[in-house]
Formats: structure tokens, sequence, C-alpha cells
């Protein structure tokens, strides 16, 4: 573990034992989280103990269902579910991938980040095989795009009022809601306006939170800003790690061009 792997790791310790922290996320999906990342990243999250979450790149993707099971994962997020035929998939991808003594070990979830998906949600929750599923994900920032609409008006009354029905549908189910895209601070009054109870988890893109712990809490906005901070060293430690693999190899190609650019001059010569 690397300098800032070991400030990372301290940074997860506080935000776990002061700020209602329970997991990470990585996401084979939007950030294209690639093995070398994801593994490096569960060395920390164990060393912290805390829960890795992965959302995975479709509702069928098996090789990322089954990376994800390498790597080790309390959660599995499918995208982007619109349909029940889509959510119906997602389940058999997961049977197919997990063990049933491995799934009663964690959690299904599936993200609601459309119109579509929203207005097709009585149908998804109705479908026999949404039992196997844990709850949903609101994802606030396509949610808006869905509808036309720009990332400032993430905390806007018309998201809230899907949010909020699809917070009450899912504690009338006894399912887990979770919310995401731009969480900030100013997410806050908009999380605490759900029905008391409903909101299970809140996330930034990296950090997931524990609401029925973190939500009324004085140090909450300061937790947010901590998992900034958090997100800020994962990329620069990223960025560090591929940085040196790209120079590796720079003084042998330096040394190798220099050497061919000479022999392509001797050729050159001997030929004429």
């Amino acid at each position: 573990m690397n300098r800032l792997e070991k400030k990372m790791l301290g940074c997860l310790e506080d935000l776990r034992d002061n700020y209602n922290v329970i997991g990470i996320k990585a996401e084979f999906e939007a950030e294209g989280t690639r093995m070398e990342e994801a593994l490096r990243l569960k060395e920390i999250v164990t060393m912290a103990d805390l829960g890795l979450t992965i959302k995975i790149g479709g509702c069928e993707a098996v090789k990322d269902m089954l990376d994800a099971k390498v790597i080790g994962t309390r959660a599995i997020v499918g995208p982007m579910i619109e349909t029940a035929y889509a959510m119906t998939k997602y389940v058999k991808t997961a049977q197919f991938s997990f063990s049933e003594d491995e799934r009663e070990e964690m959690d299904f979830l599936i993200n609601i980040e459309t119109i579509t998906g929203f207005e097709n949600l009585d149908s998804i929750t109705e479908a026999p095989e949404f039992e196997h599923i844990d709850g949903i994900v609101v994802g606030r920032v396509d949610m808006t795009g869905s509808l036309g609409l720009g990332r400032d008006q993430i905390n806007s009354e018309r998201i809230f009022e899907m949010t909020n029905i699809m917070a009450k549908k899912m504690q009338a189910m006894g399912k887990k809601l979770v919310v995401g895209g731009g969480v900030s601070a100013e997410s806050l009054p908009f999380f605490r306006r759900l029905p008391a109870g409903s909101l299970a988890k809140y996330e930034t893109r990296k950090i997931i939170f524990d609401a029925t712990r973190s939500l009324h809490s004085e140090k909450a906005p300061e937790g947010l800003i901590k998992a900034v901070g958090f997100e800020l060293m994962w990329l620069k430690n990223k960025r560090d790690f591929y940085g040196n693999i790209f120079k590796e190899d720079a003084e042998r190609i330096n040394m190798l061009e220099t050497r061919y650019e000479k022999l392509l001059k001797e050729a050159k010569a001997l030929c004429c």
C-alpha cells in the first residue's frame, strides 16, 4: 500500500467512525472501472471494514458479475432498468453468476434512473422476479437528463415528487431506497422531506452513507465534503498508477527508436 492509499484508508476509517459511512462504490458502467483498480480499491475497503458495491454494465452483464464475485462484493446494482423484462434478465443473470448461499449474503439493487423506468415501476415491482430484488437506486442525474432537464434540477420539486413516490412504494414493500446522483450538502433537505425511515442510503460517486443514522446528523454536510476528498485521492492514485505504467517502457521505446532510425540509415547507405 503506497502513501496515498494509506491516507485514503485513514479517510475511510474517519468516515466510518464519525460520519456513518457503510460502503464504497465502484462502477463497471459509467466509470469503466478496470479489474486492477477494483482490486486495489477492495484492499483499502476491506482494511477499513466497509462493504463494496459494484454497479455492473448492463442487466445481463455476466462477465461483470463474475468479476464482482472474484473481487468480493456486498451489493450489485443493475443499471438503467426500464422494464420488467430487463429486471427479470438481471435477476436470472444474478442467479446464474452467484450461488444461493452467496446471494443470501448480498444485496441486489436496480437503478431507476429514467422517466421510462419510473413510468414502468408498477409493472417492474409486480413481476414475480422482483421478490429477489432488495431495493432500488434512484439516479437523479440521469433522471433529469431523461426529462430534458439540466443537472442543476436534481433537487427540483419534480424530481422530489418522483423520488417520493418511489420511496413510499419501496417502504410499503419492505424494500430499500437508495438515492444518488449529484449528492452534496444541498441534497440533504431533499432527503429529509422523504417519508420518515424510507431512505436506507444515499451515495456520492464513491461513498455510501447510512441514511438512518447520518441524515439528521449535524455532521452530515461535513461528511459529504470528506467524501469528495476521498474521491479526489482515489482519482489521483488512479492517475499515478496508470502514469507509472505509461512511463515504464518510455526509456526503452526511446532507445529502440534511436537504434531503428540508425539501422534504417545504415541500410539505406548499403543499398546505395
